[in-house]
């Protein structure tokens, strides 16, 4: 996650494991809401969820709460918050919907629930999407570029040499791929897309 105004430009995975070895629990999903803020304050006590997503701010707050074109979305095991997925939403001109950042507890790091958290949104939004969904990862995020491939993502593109910007991206279509492209985000905005924010533990491992 990020403070900036700008929905976040990279994607990365914030995953957390506990004491429970990747027992997920109920799963459940809902909207990020204000009184979500001061247990997500806590989350970012953490060094490593702090770095790689942080600063976690009133700015932010306030930009979530308004934001249209995206929401924040909180995984709930058992009632208990777990992880908190980002997402850009389809439009005219955007035809997939983007994964922007996964923040996962950090009590619970190493268990596998930010997989099994993007599992969750992606099956609960009902929103419709003519390319399914896509991710836009840093080429210099391996744990990212790992996270996407386990889950079994398509990678669609690599970074455009020429691009100090560039980056990969991975798709997961709604359906069968029957002859579609790639999700088109025309190339003007590559730079202003959406790219998946991630913090896996152990890094490299793309555990989250």
């Amino acid at each position: 996650m990020t403070s900036s105004l700008a929905r976040p430009s990279s994607t990365r995975t914030g995953e957390s494991t506990g004491t429970h070895g990747g027992e997920a629990g109920v799963l459940a999903v809902r909207p990020f809401a204000a009184e979500d803020y001061s247990w997500l304050q806590v989350w970012y006590e953490d060094p490593v969820l702090d770095e790689e997503l942080g600063p976690l701010d009133d700015e932010w707050l306030a930009y979530v709460l308004a934001d249209e074109t995206g929401e924040q979305l909180v995984v709930l095991a058992d009632g208990v918050p777990v992880a908190v997925v980002g997402i850009v939403w389809a439009n005219g001109e955007n035809t997939a919907h983007a994964v922007t950042d996964i923040a996962v507890d950090p009590a619970r790091r190493g268990s596998g629930l930010g997989r099994t958290a993007l599992d969750q949104v992606v099956a609960h939004v009902e929103r419709e999407a003519p390319d399914g969904w896509v991710a836009f990862v840093d080429r210099e995020n391996l744990a990212a570029f790992a996270f996407f491939s386990a889950l079994g993502w398509e990678h669609t593109a690599e970074p455009d040499p020429e691009d100090e910007d560039g980056m990969h991206t991975f798709a997961r279509r709604s359906s069968p791929v029957t002859g579609h492209g790639a999700a088109r985000f025309p190339t003007a905005e590559r730079t202003r897309a959406p790219r998946v924010r991630s913090v896996v533990g152990p890094a490299g491992r793309g555990g989250a």
